[in-house]
């Protein structure tokens, strides 16, 4: 009998990808997003289907999964044949390897933790934390009723938690792992960076008065320079100006200008 892992590897052989997330926002569906698009990989992104993408949200809480996959907890949700695994960090490092954003384990049988750890540390403090300051109480309240709170928070975050992982990131990009150029890792653009980038660029949006303070101060050099290598990348570049790139709105990364002083 053929292992579930020997089952999935033949059936998913040269089957597309399919994301499946929210409609309408960036959130952390874009990550893989941009994964597939510096790759030039195809994909199905169902978010673009607002009525497919609602349906499937809407059984999530229902679903028991399948003889090989436990259910998805939340989108994001990667969809490869019979493969369905959900996690930004776990589909980037699915994908990583197969796309050629990370090396793959023969080569470099290391390398993925090294630069899966630089991916959790972006999301941990430029996506999650960012999410807290307009979301500090409670997520099933308002921001509206929680405004103090978030106030509160967002100042204790610019002042202290962003500083606190903009050093972190500009120390491995001065270091001697980061090898050449303008990449976290081996001298060559990683899934890493593009979290890097997905989150700094979101953080932007949030704060865009503290990020300007923040990359006038000279303090963040290499760290605001990976930022637009990325967004020069030729892929990238087309991708950032089609409408498959969804505008920031009412997910992670919100900006509230009272937060943003």
């Amino acid at each position: 009998m053929a292992s579930p892992d020997s089952k999935r590897q033949m059936s998913a052989k040269d089957v597309s990808y399919e994301l499946i997330y929210w409609p309408g926002i960036p959130g952390r569906g874009e990550h893989i997003r941009l994964a597939f698009e510096e790759a030039g990989a195809e994909y199905i992104d169902h978010a673009l289907d607002e009525d497919y993408a609602m349906a499937y949200m809407a059984q999530i809480e229902k679903n028991t999964g399948d003889e090989l996959n436990p259910p998805p907890f939340a989108p994001p949700i990667l969809k490869q044949g019979d493969l369905l695994i959900y996690q930004t960090p776990n589909i980037l490092l699915y994908l990583g390897p197969r796309l050629g954003l990370a090396p793959r384990f023969e080569e470099d049988s290391d390398g993925i933790y090294r630069i899966n750890q630089l991916a959790l540390t972006a999301l941990d403090g430029l996506s999650n934390e960012v999410h807290d300051t307009h979301h500090p109480v409670s997520m099933s309240l308002y921001y509206e009723d929680q405004k103090e709170e978030s106030k509160r928070k967002s100042e204790d975050y610019i002042a202290n938690r962003l500083p606190k992982f903009l050093r972190y990131f500009e120390r491995v990009l001065r270091g001697e792992a980061s090898g050449e150029g303008p990449w976290l890792y081996g001298g060559q653009l990683t899934y890493a960076d593009l979290v890097l980038y997905q989150c700094l660029d979101g953080v932007m949006f949030a704060f865009p008065k503290a990020l300007i303070r923040m990359e006038k101060s000279g303090e963040f050099d290499s760290v605001f320079r990976l930022h637009k290598a990325v967004q020069e990348r030729p892929n990238i570049k087309e991708y950032l100006a089609s409408d498959r790139r969804q505008k920031y709105s009412m997910g992670i990364y919100r900006h509230y200008p009272e937060l943003d002083e």
